[in-house]
């Protein structure tokens, strides 16, 4: 690899300014991929050409359960170092048949370095949420994600609710806390047309939060560019599809129409979107 005059690792030389980005493993500027189940070859070479952009892969909610080629892909990863975790969504299942420790057996069993503690689905308290993260944090690092899947309930979740339940769980040990927007980007931190609740992120950065600890969800290019215009460059993405790696990479460089030529969004936006949760 080559660097730009900006510092940033790129594959052929140029003379472009780009922005800096650190090298593997990253503490931010995070691109965490979600695998739905991609074919294993398909994924083997995704993840060889563009595994240098890829800070953790999570096999999406219970999918581990049925790939069955899943050893291969968790090899290819262990070879190029690439942490990988399973979804919320298979914890939740196993919390849900009371089953925790077949959970952890079966991270165990796959080597998993990370795992994934959610209540997106099911009626689990905060309390015992931060239990299961302090208990896991001892063997694992732990991932949580804060926001429900089902969109009625995220939208009654309130600003200061949603900082409190981030605040809760970086206490009780998770190294980072994702922000819900789902696969298609309608729930959680999105309404359900897609649209950004725009003054709910707002009250989450003003929050004092270090922004290496949140992960923003962002399936789209749309939400993509938000947050890399809005929180910068070197913002944690997270839901991001294999397929689009290499656009990401050039959302953060400037390399993409749509941040080409903007300057970054100021840190904090004006009053008026504090209105619009």
């Amino acid at each position: 690899m080559s660097r730009s005059p900006g510092g940033h690792a790129t594959m052929f030389p140029h003379a472009l300014q780009l922005p800096p980005r650190q090298d593997r493993p990253r503490t931010r500027g995070l691109t965490m991929v979600i695998d739905n189940g991609l074919p294993s070859r398909l994924f083997a070479d995704t993840m060889a050409d563009f595994g240098h952009l890829v800070d953790l892969v999570k096999f999406g909610w219970g999918t581990a359960l049925v790939t069955p080629r899943l050893s291969r892909k968790t090899a290819v990863l262990n070879d190029l170092g690439i942490p990988y975790m399973f979804g919320g969504t298979l914890f939740e299942k196993f919390v849900a048949q009371d089953r925790v420790e077949g959970y952890v057996a079966l991270c165990r069993n796959h080597e998993c370095p990370y795992v994934e503690v959610s209540n997106g689905t099911i009626d689990l308290s905060a309390s015992r949420k931060a239990g299961f993260i302090e208990k896991l944090a001892a063997e694992f690092t732990v991932i949580s994600e804060v926001g429900f899947k089902d969109q009625p309930r995220s939208e009654l979740l309130s600003p200061s609710q949603w900082i409190d339940a981030i605040r809760d769980d970086l206490s009780a040990g998770a190294s980072r806390v994702i922000l819900e927007a789902r696969e298609s980007g309608s729930s959680g931190i999105c309404r359900p047309d897609g649209q950004l609740r725009i003054g709910l992120i707002e009250d989450i950065l003003r929050a004092g939060f270090d922004t290496e600890k949140l992960v923003f969800e962002a399936p789209n290019k749309a939400l993509q560019t938000y947050f890399v215009r809005r929180v910068g460059p070197e913002a944690n993405l997270g839901n991001i599809a294999p397929r689009d790696l290499a656009a990401v990479e050039t959302l953060r460089l400037g390399l993409r129409a749509d941040t080409l030529l903007d300057d970054p969004l100021p840190r904090h936006a004006s009053e008026d979107t504090h209105e619009d949760r």
